[in-house]
């Protein structure tokens, strides 16, 4: 039989028979190696430990301290996590089966009722006697042919096979069920060590809205207990800060794939906290000198065509309507062009530069269902946006005065984790961008300029312009400390071209205008639910969907009083209600500090006869006795200076 000849990462080549394995190679290497080594890589693709490697190639040695093997634990789990399922539900069908970085998940479909969370316990022991019982995996390879017959019956595996490049599939079977695999396997379920099925959701197969919604099963694999502990606490802690539990605890929104995925209905609670920032930053920008303006959702597609949106970013747009009369119709993705068309509605002076016009305008992306998450990742969207129109010799100085702004609205808010990102073109690859290199170099210069008189630390990143100029990126930490863009400056010569804006100089002549698009928060739904995750829903008070809770000690004896206490906090500005329903004064209380309600106001015969309140705030055990009017006072205070005390 003929040699192959392996080539190992060091450039060094060794010829093998023709039927040994990965394990034999690393054995060749060392014998610690081969007692870490969980899977092959020949030529860049993953193989299994035992699998002959066939032919030559470039091979890697995947050991258990790296992420391709890790994904090949969480692989080997979730096989064994289907095979107990069809041991368990024989007529079960499986999706997507997958392993990595994140854990693992496996799609399934049961006519009788989809795999619940309570079932979860069950399919775990099955897993963990598969473990202990050390069974052998064994492995086989069939043709499309033959893996589309194994499978019939199966229609969501059988699609999958269908649709795929590949010419061989790899099944594997253990305690005498043979299932599909998408990834490689241990030999023996023994090597298997620690690991937990988490959770259960929907998803769509394929991740296609258009497609059934399956049952997906979550889990997580580690080689070591420590580390499964770390991520079981660090998934417990993103639980308590994940923006959709607590919404849904809170009663803010709620997204419903029946009606549309990505679109969030927003409950009165979600829609008071909403409104009271557009009411923030609509004053905000207005005392700043900025114009609001509202401007349509949908626009001619040629709108979108000229700005550029359609060449650079169509995948990430709606398909257009056509009218029936030659006209077709854009739900827009961004909303510059829309405030190109009221710059250019009137002839401008250079008298009214800078002029800053400003919108929470709603737009509309094409994201996958897959994609979707909560408030993150929507398809309808609103962006607190803003666009200044300035003489080239004002960009500078424009660039400087919207970034104070968005500097003090992040004190106003308590945000102080950010960072500064100068973003700019990619050097190395144009083709992305507009095309114009003197532009490039004249922008990028300007924002690093104005970055420097300002006196700020930032850092370069090349490659995360947008397509028509570069950018000052603002980054924030999450909750769970990871970066995000919150806030961005962009300066623009492209569109001012391809619209032909124009203004009258001091010269009597017409001058073409500098555009800075800008985002302070964003958008809406993103900005909620950072704020959700980074308070846990404790919203400060001025942001709180209700401010005070009143519990009267008895309804029929304090209720009047509370009620009047409600009308006048009201009255003044407070989101103010009392709890009549009459339940014990502990319950009550414990509620009101489950819902996270800033203050907890008690009123019985004492508080009646002083026109007084015992205050309890959020988080704390002590209450406070003092007079209503004392209370409205501090309150108020409290809500005037955002809750920074």
């Amino acid at each position: 039989m003929a040699d192959i000849t392996i080539e190992f990462p060091d450039g060094k080549k060794k010829q093998f028979d023709a039927e040994a394995t990965t394990k034999d190679v690393a054995q060749s290497i060392a014998i610690s190696l081969a007692k870490k080594a969980v899977a092959g890589k020949l030529d860049g693709k993953l193989i299994d430990l035992n699998a002959p490697l066939k032919h030559d190639g470039k091979i890697e040695i995947v050991t258990k301290d790296s992420e391709d093997g890790l994904a090949v634990l969480r692989q080997s789990v979730a096989l064994l996590t289907k095979v107990a399922l069809k041991e368990s539900f024989p007529s079960i069908q499986f999706g997507e089966e997958v392993g990595d970085e994140n854990g693992f998940y496996v799609d399934t479909d049961k006519e009788d009722g989809q795999v619940s969370v309570d079932s979860l316990p069950a399919i775990s022991d099955k897993v963990q006697a598969f473990i202990n019982q050390k069974l052998a995996i064994k492995h086989v390879r069939l043709s499309k042919a033959d893996a589309l017959k194994k499978l019939e019956g199966t229609s969501y595996e059988a699609k999958l096979v269908e649709d795929s490049d590949e010419e061989e599939f790899p099944f594997y079977e253990i305690d005498g069920v043979s299932v599909l695999a998408s990834g490689v396997s241990f030999a023996n379920t023994g090597d298997i060590k620690f690991f937990r099925l988490l959770s259960v959701a929907g998803a769509y197969f394929e991740g296609k809205s258009s497609n059934p919604m399956l049952q997906r099963i979550y889990g997580t694999a580690f080689y070591k207990q420590a580390d499964l502990d770390a991520d079981l606490q660090a998934r417990q802690e993103a639980r308590e800060h994940d923006h959709r539990v607590i919404g849904n605890d809170l009663d803010l929104f709620f997204v419903d794939p029946k009606v549309g995925a990505g679109l969030p209905y927003w409950m009165p609670n979600g829609a008071t906290i909403r409104r009271t920032i557009e009411r923030y930053i609509i004053d905000k920008e207005v005392a700043d000198g900025y114009k609001h303006v509202y401007t349509p959702v949908l626009a001619n597609l040629d709108l979108y065509k000229t700005s550029g949106h359609w060449a650079h970013y169509r995948e990430d747009m709606f398909p257009p309507m056509d009218m029936g009369d030659g006209e077709m119709l854009e739900l827009r993705p961004m909303n510059c062009p829309s405030h190109i068309q009221i710059y250019n509605h009137h002839i401008r002076s250079y008298r009214e530069l800078p002029l800053r016009i400003a919108e929470l305008g709603m737009m509309h992306r094409y994201e996958k269902s897959g994609a979707l998450s909560g408030l993150q990742r929507v398809r309808e969207m609103t962006l607190n946006d803003g666009h200044t129109f300035v003489a080239l010799d004002q960009v500078q100085d424009e660039f400087k005065k919207i970034l104070r702004l968005i500097m003090d609205v992040y004190k106003d808010f308590n945000i102080n984790d950010y960072s500064f990102r100068l973003s700019y073109r990619d050097p190395e690859n144009t083709e992305k961008y507009f095309d114009d290199d003197e532009m490039w170099n004249r922008s990028q210069t300007m924002l690093k300029g104005a970055m420097d008189d300002l006196g700020l630390d930032y850092y370069e990143a090349e490659g995360e312009a947008a397509f028509y100029g570069p950018k000052l990126d603002i980054q924030t930490k999450t909750a769970l400390g990871n970066d995000e863009t919150m806030s961005t400056i962009q300066l623009d010569f492209m569109l001012p071209d391809r619209f032909d804006l124009k203004y009258v100089g001091a010269d009597g002549e017409d001058h073409r205008p500098v555009m800075i698009h800008r985002g302070i928060v964003g958008t809406m739904e993103r900005f909620i639910a950072y704020l959700t995750e980074i308070y846990k829903g404790a919203f400060p008070t001025w942001l709180a969907p209700k401010q005070v809770k009143i519990i009267p000690v008895s309804d029929d004896k304090h209720g009047e009083y509370a009620e009047s206490l409600s009308k006048q906090l009201l009255a003044a500005g407070v989101r103010a209600e009392v709890d009549h329903r009459g339940e014990k004064m502990n319950y009550l209380i414990r509620d009101a500090q489950t819902h996270k309600i800033p203050y907890t106001l008690v009123v019985g015969d004492q508080e009646v006869a002083d026109k007084a309140v015992s205050v309890r705030k959020y988080g704390e055990q002590d209450s406070q006795s003092m007079s209503a009017d004392n209370f409205e006072t501090e309150i108020l205070k409290d809500i005037a200076n955002y809750s920074n005390n």
